[in-house]
């Protein structure tokens, strides 16, 4: 049974053997096919180069001579900012695509579509796009040039790079900061006409401007939308091929900043009204601070914005909130003009009191000297009356005690007119302006100027 046993196994040991070394020959000849089939491959793709440009030439388009080049283009947008209020641009990161057909560069082989090297863009024709808005553009290198270029067997052409751009962005402000803008990007040929080269959108302009999912680096827009078209230069026979970027301005950064402080102030400035009329200085400090206040918020206000001739809807807030402030500075000049001040008249009928109701009573007199001591002691009298009166109006009043005609009626703590009529019609007026001014503004739709 042993015996049996081992005869077995070592006759199935042989037939594994014999099965893996079949496979292995099998799988040395298929490695060996693969590697010669991609030598094969490699030579015949090296050849089919060599003949593309051979005789080509790059200085001349396609079609020269016989039909118009046509550029099919495309625009993926990786990300979209930041916007720049005061320079009146943007910076926009795509990739920019291009296709064309190219009948030189028809080719057989075994594969319909050669991918190229970048390097060979500088051997064939490529077109000569430009932006017309781009203030500045930067072609990325990193680590190798951003750059792809495939070739169909048929001619066609596709290049691709990747570029940052930031392009003027034309912005009228007279909404701000509830406004919207539609900013252009614009490209064309920059030596051949229409007659020559012609854009067109590789898959129609509603779908030919893509922004990714997360391709906003907006911290003070909603990018709300995006469109394609075409503009025909009328003083020369060239196409530009444009794209519009819709933005609406977030409120909430400028509600925090400008708004609410110029509200508060405004309102500050109303608290003044309810201090009594003889506080001046309290009511001057109110005034004069919240007026400097108005000031520093309008400069600080602008200094975010260009240098533009009309003004806002921001200035038109901050002029009426300077308005109100000052206003309220003016109402307590006002009424401090019409306030009488008691010291002042009561001291008035103190000194009245002390002087003599006849004229003629000291010249009744037995002599000269005692006349004199009289006179001596009622100018004593009086000059005491004075300095006493200068101090307080109590000190007078007891200085005086027999005074008939003087009225002991003071006139402190009173409460003028002008701040009761003051106290209701500058919150309700200021609460109006509010209510028009932000229904007008928040209710209306932003007109975008310059959009397709």
């Amino acid at each position: 049974l042993m015996w049996h046993i081992e005869i077995g196994t070592a006759v199935a040991w042989r037939t594994v053997n014999q099965e893996l070394l079949s496979t292995t020959a099998t799988f040395g000849e298929a490695r060996y096919s693969l590697s010669a089939e991609l030598i094969n491959n490699i030579t015949v793709f090296t050849r089919i180069l060599d003949g593309l440009l051979d005789g080509y030439d790059n200085r001349l388009r396609p079609g020269l001579g016989e039909k118009v080049t046509e550029i099919k283009t495309n625009i993926f947008v990786t990300s979209f900012g930041p916007v720049s209020d005061t320079e009146m641009e943007y910076t926009i990161d795509v990739f920019f695509r291009q296709s064309w057909k190219d009948e030189r560069l028809c080719f057989e082989g075994p594969m319909k579509m050669l991918p190229l090297n970048n390097l060979l863009a500088s051997n064939i024709w490529t077109p000569d796009t430009f932006f017309l808005n781009g203030k500045k553009s930067i072609a990325h290198n990193m680590t190798t040039p951003n750059k792809l270029l495939r070739l169909q067997d048929d001619g066609t052409l596709l290049y691709t790079m990747r570029l940052t751009i930031s392009a003027e962005c034309p912005m009228q402000l007279e909404d701000f900061p509830m406004d919207a803008h539609a900013c252009p990007l614009k490209f064309g040929s920059y030596a051949y006409p229409v007659s020559e080269v012609v854009y067109t959108w590789d898959k129609g302009a509603a779908k030919s401007v893509v922004v990714g999912e997360e391709g906003s680096r907006l911290n003070q827009y909603h990018l709300i939308g995006q469109t394609a078209g075409t503009e025909d230069i009328s003083t020369s026979q060239y196409t530009v091929m444009m794209a519009h970027f819709y933005l609406k301005r977030k409120i909430g950064y400028f509600v925090i900043q400008t708004y609410m402080p110029c509200f508060m102030t405004v309102i500050l400035s109303q608290v003044s009204f309810w201090l009594n009329r003889e506080s001046v200085p309290a009511r001057t400090v109110f005034g004069v601070t919240t007026v400097l206040t108005m000031t520093t918020l309008s400069i600080s206000a602008r200094n975010s914005l260009p240098k533009v001739a009309y003004a806002t809807a921001m200035d038109w807030f901050i002029a009426v909130c300077y308005a109100f402030v000052f206003s309220a500075l003016i109402e307590f000049a006002t009424v401090n003009y019409f306030t009488k001040r008691s010291w002042a008249w009561d001291g008035k009928k103190a000194m009245e009191a002390q002087q003599p109701k006849d004229p003629l009573a000291l010249s009744k007199k037995p002599n000269n000297a005692c006349a004199a001591g009289v006179n001596y002691t009622a100018n004593l009298t009086k000059d005491a009356s004075v300095s006493t009166i200068s101090n307080s109006t109590s000190v007078q009043l007891k200085a005086a005690p027999e005074a008939k005609g003087a009225d002991p009626k003071k006139t402190y703590n009173s409460v003028s007119k002008i701040d009761k009529m003051s106290r209701i019609v500058f919150p309700v007026l200021f609460g109006t302006f509010n209510l028009v001014y932000w229904a007008t503004y928040l209710n209306r739709e932003p007109v975008i100027k310059g959009a397709v």
